[in-house]
């Protein structure tokens, strides 16, 4: 009877001390501040909007299609599938999903299970001889400790916002390595156009100096004339070389930026094709639309919300920490007798932990993680007005490079038709060969500088889409892992603020 009152008194005591740390664990708290999403005073409009903005939502998916360029359009989509930047941001990706299922176990009770066999030989004594004998051991070892105050809940909640950050990190990623691609291939292609506009002119200037030399053999002109006409085709076809390496490094970038050796689109590349033109305006839509669009924005947003989550771990280091460990093994000189003719031992029960003095060291922590907050806020702040301005300037740059755009293909039209009948009077000894020099030396920069407005007009146009965030849709894998709330796990009570 007194066995078993006594096994029954025993069996109420674990009752209760389950009950108790129940208790416990529910009515924890979560030391630190709670994470709420930083406010920024916004303008309504963009001050900068005219003819290429409007306030209508900006189109922002597969903006580069726009460009009605199937050669750029395939670039982009090896870019994406071979850049090694972006596998190295997937990589992290993986690398914050597995942290944060790591810090999800961490939640919970672990155990282990170890077993042994040995063969043993005791010494010789005075009342015996040596025995050899076997021996067979078999454990499981169980341990847990309580998320009191939370540090642990916090380690997880910061584990989601760094899953989130390195998504965020991914589209920028992909963000840049779009517009670098697009902006790359437009000046490729518009370096081919200065190229064969140089060769055009050269060529025109040639038959200029040959008509020079006529009229020297018929006393018409001078030698000087031959020799500026001369002159001046040479440094015509002296651009050349100059544009063909500008061309060429255009065009490694490009290569390298679809994870290629930098020479693999050269044969590509090599047949000419227009200046990609977008069609313009585009929407813009409103300033506040680049919390939502810009992933640099939304990354440093993530980055101040995981640097807020980790106050709390530390702050959680300064209060006391309670485990829960257990143990049960079993010993036997035969395999056979682990389940039956084998001694069990076991033990149970929880185990206090308090910091007591530790020269403020915890105390720092939580210092310096609350400064390493406030940089993370700075720097998100940072990036908005970072953003703002990206697209303030894009936008100015856009368009009034389409009014420079129009001003020049009206001075190339008056140009070409100076030079034209420049060459006709020329040709009939009506004007000087000054006037026929200086009108093909004028529409010959005219045509230059058009071209390169065009490239200007695609390039701003590809960095306006930039600026407003778009182009990393659909490429970012959105499956996650399961998430666990921060608070979920043994339930909660109330939580500090900090």
């Amino acid at each position: 009877m007194r066995i078993r009152a006594a096994s029954a008194c025993s069996r109420r005591g674990k009752a209760l001390l389950v009950v108790v740390l129940t208790a416990l664990v529910n009515s924890g708290c979560v030391v630190g501040p709670d994470y709420q999403k930083p406010d920024i005073a916004l303008p309504l409009h963009w001050a900068s909007a005219g003819k290429t903005a409007s306030s209508r939502p900006p189109e922002l998916s597969k903006w580069w299609r726009r460009l009605n360029d199937q050669t750029l359009d395939m670039l982009i989509e090896e870019a994406v599938a071979g850049n090694l930047d972006v596998a190295g941001s997937r990589a992290r990706i993986r690398e914050a999903r597995a942290s944060y299922r790591q810090n999800v176990g961490a939640l919970f009770p672990s155990a282990d299970g170890s077993a042994s066999a040995t063969r043993n030989r005791s010494a010789a004594s005075a009342t015996g001889a040596a025995e050899t004998y076997s021996q067979y051991r078999s454990g499981f070892d169980a341990s847990w400790e309580i998320d009191l105050f939370g540090g642990k809940r916090r380690a997880v909640e910061a584990a989601r916002y760094g899953m989130d950050a390195a998504e965020e990190e991914l589209r920028a990623t992909l963000l840049s390595l779009i517009g670098d691609v697009a902006s790359n291939y437009v000046e490729a292609r518009g370096y081919q156009a200065r190229i064969a506009l140089a060769r055009r002119t050269a060529t025109s200037q040639r038959e200029t100096v040959a008509l020079t030399r006529t009229r020297l053999e018929a006393g018409a002109a001078s030698a000087v004339d031959v020799a500026n006409s001369s002159g001046q085709a040479s440094n015509t076809e002296a651009n050349i070389p100059t544009l063909e390496a500008a061309y060429a490094q255009a065009v490694h970038r490009l290569s390298v930026l679809t994870g290629r050796p930098p020479a693999s689109l050269a044969d590509r590349m090599k047949k000419s094709a227009p200046i990609p033109g977008p069609k313009l305006p585009i929407p813009t839509g409103i300033p506040a639309d680049i919390l939502l669009t810009r992933p640099d924005v939304r990354l440093a947003e993530r980055q101040y919300a995981q640097a807020t989550a980790k106050i709390g771990q530390a702050e959680a280091e300064r209060y006391p920490g309670i485990s829960l460990t257990g143990n049960i093994a079993t010993t036997g000189l035969n395999l056979g007798d682990l389940g039956r003719s084998s001694s069990i031992s076991w033990s149970f029960g929880p185990s206090l932990s308090v910091p007591i003095f530790n020269a403020g060291q915890l105390a720092a922590a939580a210092d310096v993680a609350r400064a390493q907050r406030d940089q993370y806020f700075v720097a998100w702040r940072a990036s908005v007005l970072t953003a703002l301005e990206d697209v303030e300037n894009a936008t100015v740059s856009l368009s009034l490079e389409r009014v420079r755009n129009g001003r020049l293909a009206t001075s190339v039209r008056h140009y070409r038709d100076g030079a034209s009948l420049a060459r006709t009077l020329y040709q009939s000894g009506s004007t000087s060969f000054l006037e026929l020099l200086e009108a093909e030396r004028s529409l010959y920069s005219a045509e230059d500088a058009l071209i390169q407005s065009r490239v200007s007009i695609a390039t701003d146009y590809i960095a306006l889409n930039k600026a407003l965030g778009g182009g990393w849709d659909g490429y970012v894998d959105s499956t996650k892992p399961e998430i666990l709330d921060a608070n979920q796990g043994p339930r909660l009570a109330g939580s500090v603020r900090n």
